[in-house]
C-alpha cells in the first residue's frame, strides 16, 4: 500500500515493509466499511487514553491538548459528513489517526504510546455491545408497557388456551399477553446481566501482554464508565464472548418475538379473527384487493433466522482461534451491527403492533367454549364434590366428551339425566363450573388465569417498571 507520498508500505505500520500489498488484498484487508459505525466509540477511547497518558507523564500537556482538540475537530467532521473514511486506511482507528496527523503533526503519533490497534479495537467493540444491550433492555421494558396496557383492558376477556395448537382450556386474552410479559422481561435481565460482566476496560492491554509504560488503567476505565479493567491481558484482546452472551441474549428474544408473531398472525387469520390490525402495520395484495396481511409480524417472525445466523456465524469465527489476537476476529462487528439492526426494528415493529391491536372480544369468548374446554372443571367438579379419584374423574368426564360429542353439544348443553347415566352423584351446580367464565374465575392459584391473578401480576410488573 502507498501513502501519500508515493512510499511503499503504509506510514502507520509499514516500517519493515518495501512493496505494497495487493489490490486484493487491499479489499480483504479493509473493514472501514463496517467498522466505520465505531468512530464515536474511537473517539471517546481516545479521549480518554490521551488524558490518562497526560496524566501519568507519559506525553506532555501540550501534546494532550492539541490531540484532544484534533479529536473535537475529527468529531465535528464526522458529524456533519465532511470526514473522508478512506479504505486504503484499513480501518476506523488508522482513519481517525490519520486525519489526526493532518491536523495536528506529529503531536498525533503520541497517541498510540501505550496502546494497539489490538485493545483499541476491542474496547471500540465492547462499548458499542455495551450500548447495544442497554437499547435492547430499554426498548423491551417500552413493550412490555404496552403488553401490561393491553394486558389491563382485557384481563376479563375470554380465549381458548392452546395446547397442541389445539382448544385445551379458557383463559383470558390478557393472562396470555401477560406470558409474554414475563418472557420480555427475561430478555431484559439478560441483556442486564451480559451488560455487567462485560463492563471491564481493556484498554492498556496493548497488543497482548500490556505495556511497560507506567499507565493507570482504572483512569481510563472510570473515564469510559466501566466497573474496572480487565485483568488479563492476552484474554483482553482475545475475547469476544462479551458479544457471544449479547448475541445469544438476542436470539433467545428473536425467538419469543418471532411467538408472539406466528400468533398474531394466527389470530388475524378469519378462522380465529381473535383481533385485528390498522392499515398501519399491514399490507394489501397487487392481486387480490380484499387482503390484509400481517407483513409487520411475518418479517418479524423471519429475522430470528438473520439474529441466530449472526449468533452462530462469530460462534464459528472465534471457535477455532488460539490466544491472542487473529485478524479473524475482524468479522466479528458485522454479524453482530447486523443481528442488533434487525432486533431493534424487530421490537420496535412488536411494540407498534401491540399498541394498533384491536381484540375481537367476542369471537375469542365464542371460541373459548369450543372443544369441550371445561372438560377438565368437570373432572375437577368430581373429584372436589363426590371425591373420586382423579384418574375416575377422567375417565367419568372422557365419557362425557364423547356423549357431548355424538349429540353435537357442549358439555353446558348435556342435560342432568345424561350426566347421572355417567356418575349417579352428578348434581346440578355441577353447571356452575361448565362454563368458560366460571372455569376462568376458578383458576385463582398464584399465577393462573383468574382476572384478580391477572391484575395482581400487572400490578406487580407495573410496580416492577415504575
Amino acid at each position: 500500500m502507498t501513502d501519500d507520498s508515493g512510499k511503499a508500505g503504509h506510514s502507520l505500520w509499514g516500517g519493515r515493509f518495501s512493496a505494497k500489498p495487493a489490490d486484493l488484498m487491499r479489499r480483504i484487508n479493509a473493514s472501514i466499511d463496517v467498522d466505520r459505525r465505531l468512530a464515536g466509540e474511537d473517539l471517546a477511547g481516545s479521549r480518554a487514553h490521551a488524558a490518562m497518558l497526560a496524566a501519568t507523564g507519559v506525553i506532555g500537556d501540550v501534546d494532550e491538548q492539541a490531540i484532544q482538540a484534533g479529536l473535537g475537530l475529527i468529531e465535528t467532521e464526522i458529524t456533519a459528513g465532511t470526514f473522508t473514511f478512506r479504505e486504503d486506511l484499513e480501518d476506523i482507528h488508522m482513519n481517525v489517526e490519520a486525519r489526526l496527523t493532518e491536523l495536528i503533526g506529529a503531536a498525533a503519533g503520541r497517541l498510540h504510546t501505550a496502546r494497539s490497534r489490538n485493545d483499541q479495537v476491542a474496547l471500540d467493540f465492547r462499548l458499542w455491545v455495551r450500548e447495544a444491550c442497554g437499547r435492547a433492555a430499554s426498548q423491551l421494558r417500552d413493550l412490555q408497557r404496552s403488553l401490561l396496557r393491553r394486558a389491563e383492558e382485557t384481563a376479563d376477556v375470554l380465549m381458548p388456551g392452546f395446547t397442541h395448537l389445539q382448544p385445551a382450556q379458557p383463559v383470558t386474552f390478557g393472562h396470555h399477553l401477560m406470558a409474554y410479559v414475563e418472557m420480555f422481561g427475561r430478555d431484559a435481565a439478560r441483556f442486564d446481566d451480559a451488560r455487567a460482566r462485560m463492563n471491564e476496560c481493556p484498554l492498556g492491554a496493548a497488543a497482548l501482554a500490556g505495556t511497560s509504560f507506567p499507565i493507570d488503567r482504572a483512569a481510563t476505565a472510570r473515564a469510559l464508565g466501566f466497573d474496572r479493567p480487565t485483568a488479563n491481558s492476552l484474554d483482553s484482546v482475545s475475547s469476544r464472548d462479551f458479544a457471544l452472551e449479547a448475541l445469544s441474549a438476542g436470539a433467545i428474544c428473536a425467538t419469543h418475538l418471532s411467538r408472539l408473531a406466528e400468533e398474531i398472525v394466527i389470530w388475524m387469520t378469519p378462522g380465529f379473527g381473535f383481533i385485528s390490525l390498522s392499515d398501519a402495520f399491514t399490507t394489501g395484495s397487487s392481486i387480490m384487493p380484499q387482503k390484509r396481511n400481517p407483513d409487520a409480524a411475518e418479517l418479524i417472525r423471519a429475522k430470528v433466522g438473520r439474529i441466530l445466523g449472526s449468533l452462530v456465524n462469530l460462534t464459528v469465527v472465534m471457535k477455532g482461534l488460539p490466544l491472542a489476537y487473529g485478524k479473524d476476529m475482524q468479522e466479528d462487528k458485522a454479524p453482530t451491527f447486523e443481528a442488533f439492526d434487525a432486533l431493534e426494528l424487530s421490537v420496535a415493529a412488536m411494540t407498534g403492533m401491540i399498541d394498533d391491536l384491536t381484540p375481537n372480544r367476542a369471537a375469542m369468548a365464542a371460541a373459548a367454549g369450543s372443544g369441550f374446554s371445561t372438560a377438565t372443571d368437570l373432572a375437577d367438579w368430581l373429584v372436589r364434590r363426590l371425591g373420586l379419584p382423579f384418574r375416575q374423574a377422567h375417565h367419568v368426564t372422557g365419557r362425557a366428551v364423547a356423549r357431548a360429542e355424538a349429540l353435537g353439544c357442549d358439555l353446558s348443553a348435556l342435560s342432568l339425566v345424561e350426566l347421572q347415566a355417567l356418575e349417579a352423584g352428578i348434581a346440578a351446580d355441577v353447571y356452575d363450573v361448565l362454563t368458560p367464565a366460571a372455569s376462568v374465575a376458578s383458576r385463582t392459584s398464584y399465577g393462573g388465569t383468574a382476572p384478580s391473578q391477572v391484575r395482581a401480576q400487572i400490578a406487580r410488573w407495573k410496580d416492577s417498571l415504575a
